[in-house]
């Protein structure tokens, strides 16, 4: 792996910084000073940059508290992804685990883990998801039974029982609308907003509060990100079984 990407993916910089701080000779590998920032170096190589060690790490996790208008996807040409948000200053093997909506806000982990990713998104794992929602209309005690007991919401899709709390009825005008929130067991396309369509209702604005033993960490406005901490990632390890 090239000098400059080993640096910028272990979050040491840009790789337009780290290309200057290259050539000026404040890089060394193994005790010897590198002025090529293409120099290839391998994991486990001693290697400082301004004097300060950069052990390379094989897995990295993230959480981010994902804005609205942006994409959950690893690239797009023509719209901003999560991914754009981190930058410059990450590996190129991220990808978040799970897909929100565009205008869905919230709680997104990313990682390069795909091992980690493909357990929590297992059925089989039963890795719980809540939401809250504002909803138009009504919710009511029916609409809590439906989604306990299961919906079959269209031809394509049916969805395990969930649960429905109903946090607070609000009056705008002659409209009402509910403020809820939704724990789901899976992630399928546009899962609670066809849930609540199937129960004549539209989600207006939906955002995912917590994944498994994650939880969004109130300290981070929209689209900022941090790492996890050891603990939370003991946590993912213990629900997903590699612990």
């Amino acid at each position: 792996m090239r000098i400059d990407r080993y640096l910028s993916e272990m979050g040491a910089g840009t790789r337009s910084e780290l290309k200057k701080m290259i050539r000026k000779g404040q890089v060394s590998v193994d005790g010897e000073t590198v002025k090529d920032p293409g120099y290839s170096v391998e994991p486990g190589q001693k290697v400082l940059c301004a004097g300060v060690p950069v052990e390379y790490e094989t897995e990295v996790y993230y959480l981010m508290n994902k804005p609205a208008g942006v994409i959950t996807a690893t690239e797009d040409r023509h719209q901003k992804t999560v991914l754009d948000l981190i930058g410059e200053r990450t590996r190129k093997d991220l990808f978040p685990v799970g897909r929100l909506d565009r205008d869905t806000t919230g709680l997104l982990l990313i990682t390069n883990d795909g091992e980690m990713g493909h357990r929590l998104l297992s059925p089989k794992k039963h890795v719980d998801k809540r939401y809250r929602a504002l909803v138009s209309g009504e919710v009511n005690a029916e609409d809590v039974r439906k989604f306990a007991e299961g919906l079959r919401v269209d031809e394509e899709l049916t969805a395990l029982p969930a649960e429905l709390e109903i946090l607070e009825i609000r009056s705008e005008g002659e409209e009402k609308r509910s403020v809820v929130e939704v724990v789901i067991r899976e992630g399928k396309f546009h899962q609670i907003k066809r849930m609540f369509g199937a129960v004549g209702k539209e989600v207006l604005e939906l955002k995912r509060l917590t994944m498994g033993p994650l939880r969004l960490d109130p300290d981070l406005g929209e689209g900022q990100w941090r790492r996890l901490t050891e603990k939370e990632l003991k946590e993912l390890r213990e629900i997903t079984g590699m612990g």
